[in-house]
């Protein structure tokens, strides 16, 4: 079983007497700082001098400064900008503002893992990933509750590591709801696993396929958009309350039946094979590299592919038949 911690297993007394240096005011940055701020710690932000998040810190009332500044005058510095920028930020930045006795901290383990940063042996390395959205962080924060997340040691030099984490976890409100231990690998790989093979990859080219399924059997676009794309939120949102047997309670008898004898069909065991292949590249690093390599190269594949499928049938559908439901205006384009 997973080693879980709340709030009575954390000392926030340990952070208090530290400075915190956010870098990266973003969708996670912003919360963590503001949430940091209301618990009495001592934070910082760095961000690119005339940029949206270097603006947005500074109307929200903190200290705004380069992460070069931010390495020399924190005691912890978190990695919250995009995970592509943070090899460069960090050799270009933070490695020469290091001291021993520092905490360089993450939300996500990849650049750790796969080895695009190596930090000093003298530092202690962390990480902490709410599991939610920046906002949504941010205002569990202020209803006084909080979402799990995840918390690992990489590198213990002061042998408190886990201690400032725990603290970091409770300083955010996620202690609240628990965190969980876990290590860079595990939660690296089982992030771009889920990332890849279900919640972005494999549910965007599902719903591709019934759409493309429906359409080229003769329904309408419009008809084949709602059925397998506008309702999926409906489905989401049951297995997000309750588990896939909530969701099934809810439905019609049809549609678990449906389920339970077609879903195995749809997702057999040459999908099953692919996942594990995918797993395997995860692992062994060939998708790291490749993804790296993509960067490096100015994304030509990247950007090829989003163009691509902004202009598939669906979202053309999906952008007409949303213009009918005014409840969705500012949510999506």
């Amino acid at each position: 079983m997973a080693k879980i911690y709340y709030d009575s297993d954390t000392n926030l007394a340990l952070l208090k007497r530290k400075v915190v240096g956010i870098v990266g005011y973003g969708s996670q940055g912003h919360a963590h700082a503001q949430n940091l701020r209301d618990s009495g710690c001592q934070v910082i932000v760095a961000e690119a001098k005339g940029s949206q998040g270097w603006k947005n810190a500074k109307e929200a009332g903190f200290r705004v400064t380069t992460a070069v500044d931010v390495a020399k005058e924190a005691d912890i510095i978190v990695m919250l900008a995009p995970d592509n920028l943070h090899r460069d930020i960090y050799y270009g930045s933070i490695e020469k503002g290091l001291v021993p006795g520092n905490m360089l901290m993450f939300a996500h383990g990849f650049n750790i893992h796969y080895g695009q940063i190596i930090p000093p042996p003298n530092i202690d390395v962390a990480m902490i990933a709410p599991k939610c959205p920046g906002h949504m962080l941010r205002q569990l924060y202020t209803e006084g509750i909080g979402p799990p997340a995840v918390v690992a040691v990489h590198q213990d030099a002061s042998g408190k590591a886990m201690d400032i984490a725990l603290a970091y976890a409770k300083g955010i409100g996620c202690s609240r709801a628990g965190v969980i231990e876990t290590t860079f690998a595990e939660e690296t790989e089982t992030d771009l696993f889920g990332e890849q093979t279900v919640l972005c990859g494999g549910i965007s080219s599902l719903i591709k396929a019934g759409f493309e399924t429906l359409v080229e059997a003769g329904y309408q676009p419009e008809i084949a958009y709602f059925e397998v794309c506008h309702e999926l939120k409906l489905i989401v949102d049951l297995i997000y309350q309750g588990g896939l047997s909530y969701m099934r309670y809810s439905v019609s008898d049809t549609a678990e039946y449906g389920d339970y004898t077609r879903g195995p069909r749809v997702i057999d065991e040459m999908v099953r094979e692919e996942m594990m292949e995918i797993l395997a590249e995860i692992q062994d690093g060939s998708f790291a590299k490749e993804w790296i390599l993509e960067n490096q190269a100015g994304r030509p594949v990247y950007n090829a592919l989003k163009s691509m499928d902004a202009e598939h049938p669906i979202e053309l559908v999906g952008r007409e038949l949303r213009e009918m439901m005014p409840w969705l205006k500012g949510q999506g384009k």
